[in-house]
């Protein structure tokens, strides 16, 4: 399933890597699609991300995050919702912005 996080969607897609010459490996990739609100709003060119159409979207489940890392719901999203307001932020600026996931 994909997440709607309000500035965009997650999703990990099918995918495939060739290995050798006739070896096909099955793979997973992770794919984030900004919104169009904030593509058109910003003026900004974004590389196509294609989620496939069967695949559920779902709205993140602060709550659910709360409980997996121990914290509480309202602290967790406020975390969300200012990394949010920091990567539009950086977005104004026209700075160059990286996330990195474990």
């Amino acid at each position: 399933q994909a997440v709607n996080i309000g500035v965009g969607t997650f999703a990990v897609v099918p995918a495939h890597a060739t290995v050798g010459e006739d070896e096909v490996l099955p793979l997973e990739r992770p794919v984030f699609k900004l919104s169009r609100t904030l593509r058109k709003f910003y003026k900004l060119k974004c590389a196509k991300a294609k989620i496939p159409d069967e695949t559920p979207s779902v709205q993140l489940d602060f709550e659910q995050i709360a409980e997996y890392i121990h914290f509480r719901g309202e602290i967790v999203e406020q975390c969300i919702h200012e990394t949010l307001l920091f990567f539009a932020g950086a977005l104004r600026d026209g700075k160059e912005v990286e996330f990195t996931f474990r």
